[in-house]
């Protein structure tokens, strides 16, 4: 059965614009606010559609929107769908202030009309994360939520933390660990079906993509191009439109301008090793990322934006200095080192 006959669906709890009421964390020292569940959900939602596009599988996003979209309204959408299995990203909580609760856990329905499928995809899952993340295991365990039992689909739940756990708080707005689960679960899928899962972080397994280009790392490319402003339909036709979204995205990065998808473009796109040394000035994908690492440490960068100016510069040398680096506001390979773990 080809990989494309595979139609995953991913769903993310609550909403983040606005953001649901409740679903936040206590507020988070260093960064002096909370973090609300959806940040995580759907970065994490978006990493595992990365993976599913890797592997060929066609893919259905059931809640494109920002706002928070009610159970019943997605168990519509999800059941019009026909979708091979269903994968729904969260983020648990203990109380009201931060304790030592911890650990990942993932939810099946014995009412779902699969509940035999939906039991082992949750398993699947399950063990990936647990292998695969930092996370501490708390079980497979059932749960009767639309999502779970009223869809006619296998389904499964990932309580990915406690944001009530100050280190699993932070790991919430971590793009390392957010891309760790969205992985892990996508194994957790090609587990399920039975089919080789392709890794992320080899660039051998990217092809060359140009305009003519027609196959799934079009769809890919399509979907992270859109992570960067690219405004593109994910339909995976390499198109002049999607051209222009490659060049926009080469320039802004000091890659090549050709509209050509090689390594180069690949490895920014994914930001992947190796990492280039980062110094106020630049900008991009990496300085995004980057950003992005500082805020996971509890230091405030201000708007991440990929746009390396003196609060990150600031950021930077706060890290360096709590981390006995050389504080000299660059990110060179024993900074990266040290954020990267």
């Amino acid at each position: 059965m080809p990989n494309s006959n595979y139609y995953i669906g991913a769903n993310d709890e609550h909403g983040l614009n606005p953001p649901t009421p409740g679903k936040r964390t206590p507020i988070l020292p260093g960064l002096n606010r909370q973090i609300y569940e959806n940040e995580f959900n759907n970065a994490a939602k978006k990493k595992f559609i990365e993976a599913c596009f890797r592997q060929g599988f066609s893919v259905y996003d059931v809640k494109p929107e920002q706002q928070d979209v009610s159970i019943s309204q997605r168990v519509v959408r999800i059941n019009r769908q026909n979708l091979t299995a269903l994968v729904t990203f969260a983020y648990n909580a203990f109380g009201e202030t931060f304790n030592n609760t911890s650990g990942v856990e993932v939810f099946y329905s014995p009412t779902n009309a699969q509940a035999n499928q939906s039991r082992q995809l949750a398993q699947y899952v399950y063990e990936n994360l647990i292998q695969g993340t930092p996370q501490s295991g708390r079980g497979v365990k059932t749960l009767d939520v639309g999502v779970l039992s009223n869809v006619n689909c296998p389904s499964t739940l990932i309580e990915a933390g406690f944001m009530t756990n100050l280190q699993e708080a932070r790991r919430m707005i971590s793009p390392i660990f957010q891309t760790e689960v969205g992985e892990e679960a996508c194994k957790g899928v090609c587990d399920f079906l039975g089919v080789e899962f392709i890794p992320r972080d080899n660039l051998e397994n990217y092809p060359l993509l140009r305009r003519g280009s027609d196959n799934n790392f079009v769809f890919l490319l399509q979907f992270l191009l859109n992570q960067f402003s690219g405004n593109l339909i994910v339909d995976g036709i390499f198109g002049q439109n999607t051209e222009n979204a490659v060049r926009v995205f080469q320039q802004n990065n000091s890659l090549a301008v050709d509209g050509i998808v090689g390594p180069n473009t690949w490895r920014t796109l994914l930001n992947l090793a190796p990492y280039p040394t980062l110094r106020q000035g630049n900008r991009g994908s990496y300085v995004k990322f980057l950003q992005q690492l500082l805020e996971s440490n509890l230091i405030p960068i201000g708007k991440i934006d990929g746009i390396f100016g003196s609060q990150t510069e600031n950021a930077v040398r706060v890290f360096q200095q709590k981390n006995s680096l050389a504080v000299d506001g660059v990110v060179g390979a024993n900074t990266w080192n040290r954020l990267l773990l």
